[in-house]
């Protein structure tokens, strides 16, 4: 065999195993690129784009809430069931069928915190159940919603409970 064919079939063979390991090093590259991307992603963005799927919500002082994910806000989601609940993303323990992708956040309904629904369900006036995460509960009526606190007038007697939003797990109607 010839010189120039034998270092042509060496050369050939060296770019084949150089394209390998570049090819190697490019998907190792890759991994670590979606590894860092997703240490990004928060529980919020993988809720909202599963909203309308049916999830199994395990939440404290409550255990399992089963339903479909209707709404996604700032510290809170919607489940609808036989019963609605507001669920605290704070007391939330898992969840289960969220689909395999993530979702931004939308301009301003992903930014209307616990206490914008709070008050929407205080304008109804609707009776409800709010429980702690505890494992608490007391039924009433909302009122007036604070800051980072809401009033609940409980039962027949009518008298007030204040109750701060880090002690509500979820709101469940009646």
């Amino acid at each position: 065999m010839r010189w120039d064919l034998r270092l042509q079939t060496l050369f050939d063979d060296l770019e084949q195993q150089a394209a390998g390991l570049s090819l190697t090093e490019r998907d190792a590259e890759v991994a670590e690129l979606r590894r860092a991307e997703y240490a990004g992603v928060d529980l919020a963005a993988r809720l909202r784009a599963s909203v309308g799927a049916r999830v199994l919500v395990d939440v404290l002082g409550v255990g399992p809430v089963e339903g479909v994910l209707h709404r996604v806000g700032e510290g809170w989601l919607l489940i609808g069931a036989a019963q609605d609940w507001i669920v605290a993303t704070a007391a939330l323990g898992s969840v289960r069928g969220l689909l395999d992708r993530v979702a931004p956040a939308p301009r301003v309904q992903g930014r209307l915190g616990i206490g914008s629904v709070l008050r929407g369900l205080a304008v109804a006036r609707s009776e409800v159940v709010v429980h702690r995460p505890d494992g608490r509960s007391v039924r009433g009526v909302l009122g007036r919603v604070g800051a980072d606190f809401v009033e609940l007038h409980v039962g027949e007697s009518g008298h007030v409970e204040v109750l701060p939003f880090t002690g509500v797990a979820a709101v469940r109607s009646c």
